[in-house]
């Protein structure tokens, strides 16, 4: 399939002569057990929440939330009209202005004609725009005033999503209804913005991604992603599994402040986009984040009363985790915890609310 990067190097020396596996059944069992995990991608219909199947909807949202950092929603209330018209002003806008500066940035830097793996940069044209607790979508220049307006009507339909999600995230924890909400809040509010991001044909896949390796380091993120150019994967039992591209779909994942707050209930998980060969994949990703000053630990709920090791995850502001971050996103997440431990101790007073 097409975008596909299931390829694996066997060596075959491993094989005796008494072994018949042969490097080609090794590698269809792998390509199988790869296909049969995208086969179960955690799919939400988000209508059957309304019906007398919200039960098992619900522990679907509860599985892929334990065991996957990912699902995907489908008639999840943004009209299609509107994702259509944002696809089609994001894609025009790319073809007219990101384009040409991305071809200028791939010609001074040599990059297609590379030899040896590229590890520290991304193969993506992007920019981001902030929504809260300001926007700052009038200042983004080259957008046309159709284009603002577009991207700040998708923000407040994505903002009401990522809040009754966090509502229904509490409702499978057992926690108040609004307790995540009121944690991200902060004093100010929430962060919330989208990295908007387009992925070029690339002529060295192999030796440079899309974008690497990583978790996120905020709150639950909000994708809509290009239906017709795949790339984006997720780490799950140490394969990497495509993440289907599925027209007018909304794709979530937690970051790393929902595994925290849960005290590992949910996991953030390591994901990637592979480079193309072929055609420019598309990539809205909306992130709602806690506040800068929102004070981050696990719900107390979560936490056993009688055993004071349950509480395995720190005590930490917002903000001091993105400075952490900034400089350890392509690295795993556990150094990232380890690391605000060491603030743990401090007193960080009670949780800001509204």
């Amino acid at each position: 399939m097409k975008g596909y990067s299931f390829w694996r190097p066997i060596n075959s020396s491993n094989c005796t002569s008494n072994d018949t596996t042969t490097p080609h059944s090794i590698y269809s069992q792998y390509t199988k057990e790869i296909n049969k995990q995208m086969e179960n991608f955690p799919i939400v219909d988000m209508e059957k929440l309304n019906t007398p199947e919200r039960i098992p909807t619900m522990e679907i949202i509860k599985d892929a939330c334990e065991n996957w950092g990912f699902f995907e929603l489908v008639n999840h209330g943004i009209s299609i009209e509107l994702m259509d018209t944002v696809e089609k002003l994001t894609k025009e806008h790319y073809n007219k202005n990101m384009e040409p500066r991305f071809k200028e940035m791939v010609a001074s830097k040599g990059l297609e004609s590379v030899q040896s793996e590229i590890k520290d940069l991304d193969w993506e044209s992007t920019f981001f725009l902030r929504h809260l607790p300001v926007s700052n979508i009038s200042e983004i220049p080259d957008l046309d005033e159709d284009y603002r307006k577009t991207m700040k009507e998708f923000a407040v339909e994505l903002e009401k999503l990522a809040e009754q999600l966090l509502d229904l995230l509490c409702e499978n924890l057992g926690l108040e209804k609004g307790y995540l909400k009121k944690v991200f809040h902060g004093s100010k509010g929430p962060n919330f913005g989208t990295k908007v991001s387009n992925y070029p044909p690339c002529r060295n896949p192999d030796l440079i991604k899309g974008l690497r390796a990583h978790t996120d380091a905020g709150g639950i993120i909000l994708l809509f992603q290009d239906d017709k150019v795949s790339g984006l994967q997720l780490l799950k039992d140490d394969q990497w599994i495509d993440v289907p591209p599925m027209r007018h779909s909304i794709v979530i994942n937690l970051g790393d402040q929902l595994e925290v707050i849960t005290n590992g209930k949910y996991k953030s998980v390591m994901h990637r986009v592979i480079a193309q060969t072929d055609g420019t994949r598309m990539s809205l990703a909306s992130f709602y984040n806690p506040g800068d000053d929102a004070v981050i630990s696990p719900a107390a709920a979560l936490v056993k009363e009688s055993d004071e090791t349950s509480q395995v995850y720190p005590k930490f502001v917002f903000d001091d985790y993105m400075k952490l971050y900034a400089g350890l996103k392509f690295q795993a997440k556990e150094p990232r915890f380890e690391a605000m431990k060491a603030i743990a101790s401090v007193d960080l007073g009670p949780i800001a609310t509204v």
